[in-house]
């Protein structure tokens, strides 16, 4: 008889209890929501002498309102052992002995704990970052129901955070749990600011932070506003909380009740930059960027020390076509660490079960992952740097190629030679300056009083930004590279003897007082830009030249899904589109896929989406990504379902054909939009 579940992942442990040992050291160093749930059980084989084995998996979405939701959980797996018979034996040698499932409480900062004895009983207590035990209290299960939910919520399709033998479930199954999980965020909503934010936000608030995001996507993905709406509306005390309530009344289609909620609130909170970043982007959907401008200008000066005041403004910058104070504005945005997602190390396991459903394998629709040639890649595909950007040196790193897609790169180069300080200018001057000192008596040295640290740079340590010409085999493309501009030396570590570039406030005549230093990790962006363009440009010249001829073009399966991300880095829609084909001709790519189902229903392409939609609901059911919504596909086919009308997508995927166990699955988004009433059910 198998030692193993049947259709849950799995990993085993080299010493009992390993799992566990290493979540309770790991403990004291989640600082966010936390890592998913982790589920361990020992088996015991029904021979007395024979070792037992621990095997645990991680997994999200299970209700974790009580310990007795939690056994539940546990006690389902006891029918998901592999019931393979043998000859002589039906019975089954091993069985589950004990469980415990591990939950991370993120707004008191425990690991609550439900531990089940088979057959026995249930024993519930939660353990805190000094490894002691508590009793768990009511208020306890509460703040761990909706860290469990936001987990699921947010973790649903986060491409930072995919792990092997991670379980995802449904968090919210009909609208009797989505009414419980309203009355826990209205309850635990001021406490919302304890579990952090998005990496571009440096201060989480109360509407800044990671419930706020959960709840704003769980009904963003759907488009039903409502249950938002009134959410907010009983937490409108705080002015700052308008924000969320406006955005959620434009989202329904009620720009004059988001307007007048605006106006009351900016009237109460006139300083507060989620309050003008709503109004702003209301007026740039409506056109109106000179007004948008203004207030994004005083949103800079109520907020200067957040990355996203400046970003709006550099946002609206280029809706105006201002590029040099797009570029000004951009180099002005104060850059954060990246933190990583929580998530601790496990001990290597002694072996690992990731078992396929029979039905999924029996489908015919279900595609490997590709081996062999096909994943090999031009290494100046594979180590591009911008792939590696996080945080907001990745959304900065966006506005430079938006701007880039406006004014081309030799413009770009020009903007930057008018706005910023060049090395050449640079040292003409210093050269005159000095020179100019030679004639006249010393001036007493001035002691530095300034000990900047380039913290920015660490973030680039694992970014090749040399731009070392020897390692790039494709070379003849017709791109610029741009010229060095000029340095801060004062901030270079261990290079103190070096003397600090002039500045207008030296007392020197400097006659670049027009211009400004470029930041240093803004000056790296444009090395990642041109390394972009340059292997962009060869590829595009290159296939044309192929089709010139009639010879057709090759490259492996990666190599075309590396290029379509590069298109798209660079707003180039259609290209990574044909990159993207390409790509699945070779080989099958869930991220291909996935990105080809965003563009199929921006182009509003309903046959394609609801095909690519297939493909991806197979792939994530076979890695056990059980959850049907929130998840990408569902936002898609959400956005299809309102436009056409759900009558005419449920036929349109009849008409495929699919075998029946596949079909069941895509008609789980389709009960999801009755159920819930997204818009476009009813037609």
């Amino acid at each position: 008889m198998a030692d193993t579940l049947k259709d849950v992942p799995e990993f085993f442990e080299t010493e009992l209890g390993e799992s566990i040992a290493s979540r309770n050291d790991a403990l004291g160093t989640f600082r966010e929501l936390g890592p998913p749930d982790l589920c361990h059980i020992i088996k015991c084989h029904s021979k007395p002498g024979i070792k037992e084995i621990g095997s645990y998996h991680y997994v999200s979405g299970v209700d974790a309102s009580s310990s007795a939701t939690l056994a539940a959980y546990l006690n389902s797996l006891t029918y998901s052992m592999d019931e393979t018979q043998s000859w002589f034996s039906k019975s089954n040698t091993w069985r589950i002995r004990s469980g415990i499932y591990c939950c991370f409480n993120a707004f008191s900062r425990v690991d609550v704990r439900v531990e089940v004895k088979i057959p026995g009983g249930v024993e519930c207590y939660y353990v805190d970052i000094r490894g002691e035990r508590h009793e768990a209290n009511a208020t306890i299960w509460q703040e761990t129901y909706l860290s469990a939910a936001l987990r699921a919520i947010l973790y649903s399709d986060d491409s930072y955070y995919r792990l092997a033998g991670y379980r995802k479930i449904d968090p919210i199954t009909n609208v009797i749990e989505e009414q419980r999980f309203l009355e826990a965020v209205e309850t635990l909503f001021w406490k919302g600011w304890q579990l952090g934010s998005n990496p571009e936000i440096q201060t989480a608030t109360v509407v800044h932070n990671h419930l706020t995001s959960g709840v704003m996507k769980y009904f963003g993905d759907s488009f039903r506003y409502g249950p938002a709406i009134e959410l907010y509306e009983k937490l409108v005390k705080d002015p700052e909380v308008g924000s969320l309530l406006a955005q959620s009344f434009i989202g329904q289609n009620e720009e004059v009740r988001a307007v007048k909620v605006l106006h009351d609130n900016l009237i109460r909170a006139p300083m507060s930059y989620s309050l003008l970043h709503v109004q702003v982007d209301f007026l740039r959907s409506k056109g109106e960027y000179d007004m948008a401008l203004k207030l994004a200008k005083f949103a800079v000066n109520t907020t200067p020390s957040e990355f996203l005041t400046w970003a709006k403004l550099t946002e609206v910058y280029i809706d105006l076509a201002d590029y040099k104070n797009a570029l000004l504005t951009l180099n002005s945005c104060p850059m954060f660490t990246y933190s990583e997602r929580d998530m601790h190390r496990m001990p290597a396991p002694s072996k690992t079960h990731l078992p396929i459903k029979s039905d999924i394998l029996n489908s015919g629709i279900m595609e490997e992952d590709a081996s062999g040639r096909e994943n090999e890649a031009d290494p100046n595909l594979s180590r591009l740097p911008a792939p590696a950007l996080h945080g907001t040196f990745a959304k900065a790193y966006s506005l430079l190629t938006r701007l880039t897609s406006k004014i081309g790169w030799d413009d770009l180069l020009k903007c930057r030679s008018q706005v910023f300080v060049m090395e050449e200018e640079y040292r003409m001057q210093k050269a005159k300056e000095e020179s100019q000192r030679s004639n006249e008596p010393e001036p007493e040295k001035r002691e530095s009083t300034e000990e900047n640290t380039d913290e920015l740079n660490d973030q680039m340590e694992t970014v090749n930004l040399e731009g070392n010409d020897e390692s790039i085999a494709i070379k003849h493309t017709p791109l610029n590279r741009p010229d060095q501009v000029a340095e801060d030396k004062s901030k270079d570590a261990g290079d103190s003897t070096e003397k600090s570039p002039p500045h207008p406030r030296d007392g020197v005549n400097f006659s670049f007082s027009n211009k400004r230093l470029c930041e240093r990790w803004l000056d790296n962006l444009f090395m990642v830009l041109y390394e972009d363009l340059r292997i962009y440009t060869f590829w595009r010249t290159e296939a044309a030249h192929y089709r010139a001829q009639n010879m057709p073009y090759r490259k492996t399966g990666t190599e075309w899904e590396l290029l379509g991300d590069l298109a798209l880095r660079l707003w180039h829609e259609r290209e990574a589109r044909e990159a993207y084909e390409e790509c699945l001709d070779h080989k099958f790519s869930a991220k291909a896929w996935m990105k080809l189902l965003e563009i199929y229903v921006h182009e509003s392409n309903v046959q394609r989406a609801l095909l690519a939609a297939v493909k991806l609901t197979v792939y994530h059911e076979r890695w056990y990504h059980e959850i049907v919504y929130p998840s990408e596909i569902a936002r898609h086919l959400n956005v299809i379902i309102r436009k056409e009308g759900l009558s005419k997508i449920q036929n349109m995927l009849t008409s495929m054909n699919l075998p029946r166990s596949v079909q069941q699955l895509m008609i789980r988004y389709f009960e999801f939009a009755e159920r819930f009433k997204v818009e476009g059910y009813e037609f």
